[in-house]
């Protein structure tokens, strides 16, 4: 398992310095197909934005 992820989308909740992300769990899925080959077809269903 991953020790650190990184994430440089800095109005998420989790975001840290140094971009690294502080959820307990990252759960990410396909945006398009079952199948995908580029991370461009996937989504972080972990992102809360800042308030």
């Amino acid at each position: 398992m991953a020790r650190d992820v990184l994430c440089e989308v800095r109005n998420c909740v989790f975001w840290e310095q140094g971009n690294l992300c502080s959820a307990e769990e990252i759960y990410v899925v396909s945006n398009q197909v079952e199948e995908v080959y580029h991370s461009e077809e996937t989504d972080c269903k972990t992102f809360e934005p800042k308030q």
